[in-house]
C-alpha cells in the first residue's frame, strides 16, 4: 500500500507540474512542446531605409518562424540549433542611391552582399544567397552601408525580403539545442520525465543515418575572360568555403559530384564587372546548360545576378558554372563576396529518380 500510495502521489506531482508547464508555456507565448530539430523563418519589410539612419535591415511583418529564432525588431537570428543553415535575401534599390547591402555573421564577419553602384531614376531588386555553419548563439543578420549615398527600397509590394532555415542539424555535436526563450521555472520536477518532443528524438536518433550532401563557396577575386583560342570549358573555381559536407565540392577544380542520388536545389549569384559582360551558365556532366544568368551591359556600373534551381542527378553527375571566357567577358568579386555557388540535397532517391525530360 506504501508502495501504491508514493507512485500515486508521484503521477499527481508529474500531473502537477505539466499543469503548471503547460500554464507558463502559454503565457510566455510558446508552444508546450519544443520545436525540435526545426528553425525556419520569412520576414519582409514594407518601407524604404535611409543609409545612415540604421546599421541593420529590420522587418515588419513576419511570414514564418519555426523555433522563433528571428526577431524582426532588430532584424537579427540567432542559432539555437548547431548545423548548416541556408540564408538568402532580396533587396530594392532606391532611385538614384546605391545598393550595398551585406549578410554578417556574429556582427563584423561579413558572408555575403548584394550590390548596385547605379544612381539610375529607376528600381530595381537584388538577390544573394549563401549557406554557412553556425554553432548556438551565433547571429546573422543584414547590415545596410551607412554612407547617405546608398539606400534600400520596399513598398507594400515588398521589395525586402529574407529568409532563412536548418537544412542540416549537426549530428556531431554534443549539444542538443538551446531555448532563444525565457523558460517557465520549475519544469522538471523530482521523479518526474522532462518533457520529451517526439520529433526531436527521432530525428535525433536517425540524423547520422540519413544522406547528407550540401556546399557553399565564394569567391573574393574577379575573374577575366581571355581570348586564347580554342580551348575546353574551365569550371569557375572558388577561393572562400562555408560549408562542404560529405566533401563533394572541390573548390579548386569547381566540381561538385553527386554521391547520392536524388533532388539537388543549386543557387548561384555573380557580379558584372564594370566594362565587361557577365554570361555565366550552370553546367552538368561534360557541357550541358540547364540554367544561366547574362547581362551584356557594358557599362561603369557594378551589378549582380542570379539564378537558382532544382536538378535530379544520379551518382556520379557533376554541376558546375561556367563563366564566358571571351576577353568582353567576366564576373566580378571582392572581399565582399559578390559571387557565390550553394547546392545540397533535398530528397534522396534511387536511381529511377532521374527523371528529368526535354520538351518540344
Amino acid at each position: 500500500h506504501i508502495a501504491s500510495a508514493t507512485k500515486f502521489t508521484k503521477c499527481v506531482s508529474c500531473l502537477l507540474g505539466l499543469i503548471m508547464y503547460l500554464g507558463c508555456a502559454a503565457s510566455f507565448n510558446i508552444g508546450p512542446m519544443t520545436t525540435g530539430l526545426r528553425s525556419a523563418f520569412s520576414a519582409t519589410r514594407s518601407s524604404s531605409i535611409l543609409g545612415g539612419t540604421q546599421r541593420a535591415v529590420t522587418f515588419d511583418r513576419l511570414l514564418v518562424n519555426i523555433g522563433e529564432d528571428f526577431n524582426p525588431e532588430t532584424g537579427t537570428f540567432r542559432c539555437r540549433l548547431p548545423g548548416a543553415y541556408y540564408f538568402s535575401f532580396t533587396v530594392g534599390k532606391f532611385p538614384k542611391k546605391m545598393l550595398s547591402v551585406m549578410l554578417v555573421k556574429n556582427g563584423m564577419e561579413v558572408q555575403a552582399m548584394a550590390y548596385d553602384g547605379y544612381q539610375n531614376q529607376g528600381r530595381k531588386v537584388q538577390s544573394q544567397s549563401v549557406m554557412v555553419s553556425l554553432k548556438p548563439m551565433d547571429t546573422v543578420y543584414l547590415l545596410l552601408q551607412e554612407n547617405p549615398h546608398y539606400a534600400i527600397y520596399s513598398n507594400v509590394g515588398p521589395y525586402i525580403t529574407f529568409s532563412g532555415y536548418l537544412v542540416y542539424p549537426d549530428s556531431t555535436s554534443t549539444v542538443g539545442y538551446l531555448n532563444n526563450h525565457l523558460s517557465p521555472p520549475g519544469l522538471h520536477l523530482p521523479g518526474c520525465p522532462p518533457p520529451v518532443d517526439a520529433y526531436y528524438d527521432w530525428r535525433r536518433r536517425s540524423t547520422t543515418e540519413e544522406p547528407r550532401s550540401a556546399f557553399s563557396v565564394a569567391r573574393t577575386k574577379s575573374a577575366l575572360g581571355e581570348t586564347r583560342g580554342d580551348r575546353e570549358r574551365e569550371a569557375l573555381t572558388f577561393d572562400v568555403e562555408y560549408v562542404n559536407i560529405g566533401g563533394h565540392f572541390n573548390k579548386t577544380s569547381g566540381h561538385f559530384t553527386c554521391h547520392f542520388p536524388g533532388a539537388y536545389y543549386f543557387a548561384f549569384t555573380v557580379g558584372k564587372h564594370p566594362r565587361r559582360a557577365v554570361s555565366v551558365k550552370l553546367m552538368t556532366g561534360k557541357g550541358e546548360v540547364r540554367a544561366m544568368v547574362f547581362n551584356e551591359d557594358m557599362s561603369r556600373r557594378r551589378e549582380m545576378q542570379s539564378q537558382s534551381l532544382l536538378l535530379s542527378l544520379k551518382r556520379g553527375d557533376s554541376v558546375w558554372l561556367y563563366s564566358q571566357q571571351d576577353d568582353g567577358y567576366a564576373v566580378y568579386s571582392n572581399q565582399g563576396r559578390y559571387t557565390t555557388f550553394s547546392g545540397f540535397l533535398v530528397y534522396p532517391d534511387g536511381e529511377s529518380m532521374n527523371i528529368d525530360r526535354t520538351f518540344p
